[in-house]
């Protein structure tokens, strides 16, 4: 009963969201002529809140299918390098050009393939990527991926310089809604969605995520995918 509204809840938010979004967009560009400059920073908060619940209901949309079990994996194989390079674009809109954090990608080794779900582990590197700024002032997050052959899986990490984490709270904070009080959190306004998203992505490709931290320093999320995805 809860996937069920939860996905039913989420189809009927789309289309009022996306009419706000489009409308917004429109009047920044002007289509309906000029604005003052105090019409045009509502107009861009509008935009930004719209935006930002539209995030909140794809990944209610995401858990609800994934609990209902009707999520299916497309396990096909591609080069993680390449992967990176479209999530370095894809990412590069979110950091100003004098933004005092940098987004940096290591090369991955050369030839680095995997055989699995590549959407759904980009979801997963986006959250991860995304959750580390909200909670970084300063320095750089960094992206790897280092192969396990023992364990015949790829160990996918997001290291930050941000808040850190407690370790009594490492756990929460993969539940759904699970949030840690820090002060950067009124800015950041997050529902707590993202990272147990990952959690469950993780598992659907065969895998599992988990989380190094300490306060003031930063942390240092994995997401650990088998090579190849094996139906199970």
């Amino acid at each position: 009963m809860k996937s069920r509204f939860l996905s039913n809840m989420s189809h009927e938010f789309r289309t009022p969201l996306s009419s706000i979004r489009a409308l917004a967009t429109l009047l920044l560009n002007r289509v309906d002529g000029e604005l003052t400059p105090e019409q045009e920073k509502q107009v861009t908060f509008i935009l930004q809140g719209s935006v930002s619940l539209n995030d909140m209901v794809n990944d209610l949309l995401d858990i609800a299918k994934i609990e209902a079990g009707k999520v299916d994996v497309r396990a096909e194989e591609f080069d993680v390098g390449e992967m990176f390079r479209a999530l370095r674009g894809m990412l590069r809109p979110l950091l100003d050009d004098d933004a005092p954090v940098a987004l940096v990608f290591d090369e991955p080794p050369e030839g680095m393939t995997m055989n699995t779900d590549e959407g759904k582990l980009s979801q997963i590197l986006r959250n991860f990527i995304s959750n580390a700024l909200k909670f970084t002032e300063r320095g750089e997050i960094v992206v790897r991926a280092e192969a396990l052959p023992e364990e015949a899986c790829v160990r996918f990490s997001v290291s930050d310089t941000g808040v850190g984490i407690d370790s009594e709270h490492l756990q929460i904070i993969f539940e759904e809604f699970g949030q840690v009080a820090n002060h950067l959190q009124a800015k950041t306004k997050g529902t707590g969605l993202g990272l147990s998203l990952c959690r469950n992505l993780a598992a659907l490709l065969n895998g599992s995520v988990k989380v190094e931290s300490t306060p003031g320093q930063g942390s240092v999320f994995y997401a650990i995918i088998p090579v190849v995805y094996t139906a199970s």
